[in-house]
């Protein structure tokens, strides 16, 4: 009888192990609650509703059930952050959790080819292809997974599919050129106009002091007007000189992930080419608008199609253009004024490693469109490795502009809406033309020039003490408004 229950129990340990092994190994015992995909739809509403009660959405904190179907609406593209850091090079190992990664894919997936679509060379981050939700749920349980979040998925362009109506400027596009108001400038020598904003600000003679000479801007857009010369061939010129402006595109052109080859750095929206002038624009005697600090570089990125960043080519452009700008070590100051309202991995740690390599970013706020104008402050704004701008109305540091967002993660506001409606005059998308620009867009690309104008009057400084000095010149300063930041700044008082 003792021998017999020996067998049993025997047996029993032996059907346990053999248990154990199938189910590391076979896909089919992970137990999957929903075998159908949420639809684009529902996904959106459930996002909606996230940012509407909690104020923010994240993937990290949804099931895995909507997790891949997100991923599978997506074009079955995933983007997964590894290793206890952002950074490769501080991660020894990042080869070999990068391939235990991919064998896990493999064996759920079923497959051993085209699963790995990109490997970042900087960071501890790679897009892969999953369709199965046994992959998402076993990858979840990894310990050495950051984040595991949908690569493609487009949520602005599915409102839209779905009924909510962009307004015409949620693009930020525009090719528009404007007659400028002449109450809307100040001429100065030799003969340029400085935008009113600039007296508002005291920029104009800040100017004795600073010029932003020897400082280089990074510019992450949607690129630089190729038939804007003041922003190209005659970018040094009249009192801006000794200077350079380099372009890059990082922006593939298509719908398709798998699709490569950049499309170059020329500004195919303009809203790229309004924010260059407004930074760095050329003082000179041709009657057009100058920018903040007229004679800093610039390194400009095209790096989305739009100011909405909506599509794995987008993100994926913005991702590369924070990591080569991070190590870029002339580059001093980074300028973004494009987001999303939710949190990307891959832009997350492309702007950790930027701030890492010592640069001061600055990000737009956010502007509102009809359907996203229920959010508080945008990504990557709320980063704390960010400086988050907004704009106001004129003679004001607290009455934000029609379309503009703000919140506790706002750090300046820069004057930018006028009474009668107009905002900040800034070149056209063409030469010898002019425009206007707004939103938190134009207050991210001023506020940039402004931190350039006090990094040159100090050469030496760092980022920190730049930022300090950028505080202690502002309307709330020591005790920042909660939904305002330190308020506009005195650029005359910063430099001085």
């Amino acid at each position: 009888m003792k021998k017999n229950v020996f067998y049993l129990l025997l047996l029993f340990l032996v059907f346990t192990a053999c248990s154990r092994e199938d189910l590391q190994n076979n896909p089919g015992n992970i137990e999957v609650a929903k075998k159908d995909p949420l639809t684009a739809k529902q996904i959106n509403e459930k996002i909606n509703e996230a940012i509407k009660t909690k104020g923010r959405f994240s993937w990290s904190e949804s099931s895995d059930h909507f997790v891949w179907s997100a991923i599978f609406q997506g074009n079955k593209i995933a983007s997964i952050g590894f290793g206890s850091s952002f950074d490769r090079s501080l991660t020894p190992d990042n080869r070999a959790i990068e391939e235990e990664i991919l064998k896990v894919i493999e064996r759920y997936e079923g497959k051993t080819e085209k699963t790995l679509l990109s490997s970042d060379q900087y960071l501890n981050q790679i897009d892969v292809v999953i369709e199965k939700q046994e992959t998402v749920i076993a990858l979840r349980k990894m310990k050495n997974i950051r984040y595991l979040e949908p690569a493609d998925y487009r949520y602005f362009e599915n409102e839209q599919k779905f009924g909510a109506k962009s307004s015409s400027s949620s693009s930020g596009c525009g090719f528009e050129s404007t007659t400028l108001s002449t109450s809307d400038y100040t001429t100065v020598t030799p003969n340029a106009k400085a935008p009113w904003s600039f007296t508002k600000h005291n920029i104009i003679n800040a100017w004795s002091y600073s010029t932003g000479a020897g400082i280089t801007i990074g510019v992450i857009d949607s690129g630089v007007s190729p038939e804007q010369t003041l922003l190209g061939s005659s970018f040094n010129n009249g009192l801006s000189s000794g200077r350079t402006i380099s372009k890059n595109g990082v922006y593939v052109d298509s719908v398709w992930p798998w699709s490569t080859g950049y499309d170059g750095s020329a500004d195919k929206c303009g809203h790229g080419t309004s924010m260059a002038s407004t930074m760095a624009a050329p003082r000179n005697n041709l009657g057009q608008p100058v920018g903040v600090a007229y004679n800093a570089n610039l390194v400009t990125y095209r790096a989305a199609s739009n100011v909405v960043l909506d599509g794995y080519h987008e993100q994926n452009g913005v991702k590369i253009a924070f990591t080569e700008l991070g190590n870029n070590t002339s580059v001093k100051i980074i300028s973004m004024s494009m987001g999303h309202i939710f949190s990307v991995g891959k832009i997350e740690d492309g702007v950790k490693y930027a701030y890492s390599k010592g640069k001061l970013i600055f990000c737009a706020g956010g502007t509102s469109t009809s359907f996203t104008n229920f959010v508080g402050v945008i990504f990557p704004a709320w980063m704390p490795e960010t400086q988050a701008i907004t704009g106001v109305k004129e003679n004001t540091s607290n009455q934000r502009c029609d379309v503009c967002h703000s919140g506790a993660e706002i750090d300046f506001t820069y004057q930018m809406e006028r009474a009668s409606g107009n905002s900040i005059p800034v070149l056209s998308y063409y030469n010898a033309q002019t425009d206007y620009v707004g939103g938190s867009s134009v207050a991210t690309a001023s506020t940039a020039g402004i931190a350039a104008l006090v990094w040159a009057k100090n050469p030496s400084w760092t980022r920190d003490q730049v930022l300090n000095k950028m505080r202690q010149s502002a309307t709330y300063y020591p005790t920042p408004n909660s939904d305002y930041g330190y308020g506009n700044i005195n650029v005359l008082q910063a430099v001085q």
